[in-house]
């Protein structure tokens, strides 16, 4: 049976570089505006390798971001620490609940949530678990939530952890790429409607993989050379588009799979709810996701760029 999540208020941060420290993570908690936490996304047990001189992001004219990022320097331990640093630190009980963001190989994922449904068992916190399988800077590793093929491995260790885990299995969801055309969608839902009760959330989109922009060098007066405007491990500026640009979009993502999940047969998987993130940076984006079908919403470049009290 999925588990249920409750968001409330339904705005969150997204799994950003924004939400990479302990400073970061409180201040987000802290805020009245939210009404749950997102951590960067992490590997089980080492940091991702990040190198500033390739890693990085943009803010673009138009109210849009670029970024070249992987994923977070720090390893789940680290948020399971700062979590717990940051409910305890409080003499209230914990007030909204942490969205922990993973990342990994099928095996590695399954042992992250086994992990933290353990923990969050033990410590009797409110925390759920999203599995990015969308970053699209990673070279030589294509999103898996592109295919059914590519998603089924994390669906199955997952089914499998639910049935063997002597506690209960935290909420699941996934961080899906913005599709394009109406397979993309299908194949979603063919792996999705394979294992219900599964998943409990999906969040829709992530950034929007294979877009560079060009700066002048004197971007004042608009002359000189032309360059790309943030670094990338392949040396050609390539990267990951989010804020305003895509929110178009991710709108039709939101409302796509939305309407396909309340046509499944499966009663577990029309009640998966869908997190809309994509461009949300103001009261009119926001009540957009809402008509998508979004039952949350989620936001990242505007957090980026104005704060988490002005976003």
């Amino acid at each position: 049976m999925t588990s249920q999540i409750t968001i409330s208020p339904p705005l969150l941060n997204t799994s950003t570089p924004w939400a990479t420290t302990l400073s970061d993570l409180q201040a987000i908690y802290d805020s009245e505006s939210t009404g749950a936490v997102t951590t960067r996304t992490s590997f089980p047990v080492t940091g991702f390798q990040d190198d500033p001189s390739i890693h990085q992001h943009a803010f673009l004219p138009n109210a849009s971001s670029l970024n070249t990022y992987g994923y977070s320097p720090h390893p789940l331990s680290y948020y399971l620490t700062s979590i717990e640093s940051i409910i305890t630190s409080s003499d209230l009980p914990q007030s909204k609940p942490f969205i922990i963001s993973i990342t990994g190989t099928s095996v590695e994922v399954t042992s992250s949530v086994s992990t933290i449904s353990k923990w969050a068992h033990e410590k009797r916190f409110k925390v759920y678990a999203e599995i990015n399988l969308s970053c699209p800077n990673i070279p030589n590793k294509p999103p898996p939530a592109y295919s059914s093929a590519g998603l089924k491995p994390y669906l199955q260790g997952l089914s499998d952890l639910q049935q063997s885990l002597d506690v209960t299995m935290v909420a699941v969801g996934i961080k899906t790429p913005p599709y394009t055309y109406q397979n993309q969608f299908d194949e979603l839902i063919s792996a999705v409607e394979e294992f219900p009760g599964i998943l409990s959330f999906i969040t829709a989109t992530n950034t929007l993989g294979n877009s560079l922009f060009y700066e002048f060098d004197l971007p004042t007066t608009n002359e000189g050379e032309l360059t790309p405007i943030i670094a990338s491990a392949s040396g050609t500026g390539v990267g990951g588009l989010a804020g305003e640009s895509i929110h178009p979009l991710s709108l039709g993502n939101v409302f796509t799979i939305r309407n396909m999940l309340d046509r499944s047969i499966h009663e577990d998987v029309r009640d998966i709810i869908v997190i809309g993130a994509g461009g949300v940076g103001d009261q009119a984006g926001y009540k957009r996701m809402r008509k998508a079908g979004a039952a949350a919403v989620g936001v990242g470049t505007a957090f980026g760029r104005e704060g988490v009290e002005t976003a």
